[in-house]
């Protein structure tokens, strides 16, 4: 079923595949992925019809069609939440970026040979820009919500799962309770920190030695 017009002010999310291009070397596990993206997106939008989407390549413009923000929100951040969890599975992690404002989509026009389906607005640039080259870098399975982008977030059944920092909110989808939160990102933190230390053994040539 094609998507409706919209035109107002809501919550657009844009997300898309961490580590992707490295998957390009491979054709086929960048396809795979794709697919499973597509697929994932698929099943959560159609069983949410408060959120629609348009995926293209390894990303996605999704963006809520709610009664309300609260309402909005809510709807965008299960939607969120389901992917990431599919995706999850196939060992494949998004960066997802949400922010308030203007979003417009339009009827789709065709020619022979081109199809154009114009979007627009403040709300997809703000989402795009936190994704591609917002402070911090956004990293791998991370969501979260802009703060500049509204005067205040709306309470929804998913805030005990937001935290607050100076220019976001962020959504920890990954974990069952509020409790969980803290151990979760001290286990994501040290990741990074055994990462790092992995690449000083190599340069340091640690693991040639061991193999001599």
């Amino acid at each position: 079923m094609p998507l409706q017009p919209f035109d107002g002010n809501t919550f657009v999310a844009f997300t898309d595949i961490s580590g992707f291009k490295e998957m390009m070397k491979d054709g086929n596990r960048a396809s795979k992925a794709m697919s499973r993206l597509y697929s994932s997106a698929y099943d959560a939008l159609r069983d949410n019809p408060a959120v629609n989407g348009l995926f293209i390549s390894d990303c996605g413009i999704m963006f809520s069609r709610g009664d309300s923000p609260a309402q909005k929100l809510s709807a965008m951040l299960q939607v969120v939440k389901r992917i990431n969890e599919s995706l999850l599975e196939h060992s494949i992690m998004l960066t997802t970026s949400i922010a308030w404002g203007h979003f417009s989509y339009h009827d789709r026009i065709e020619f022979d040979g081109i199809e154009k389906n114009p979007i627009y607005g403040s709300g997809y640039l703000s989402a795009f820009m936190d994704n591609e080259t917002g402070k911090p870098k956004i990293k791998p399975g991370e969501c979260r919500i802009l703060k500049n982008s509204m005067t205040e977030l709306p309470e929804t059944d998913q805030e005990l799962f937001l935290q607050e920092s100076t220019t976001h909110y962020q959504y920890f989808w990954n974990v069952r309770s509020p409790d969980d939160i803290e151990g979760f990102k001290r286990r994501y933190k040290d990741s990074y920190s055994l990462k790092y230390a992995g690449m000083l053994s190599a340069l340091r040539g640690e693991n040639v030695r061991e193999n001599e």
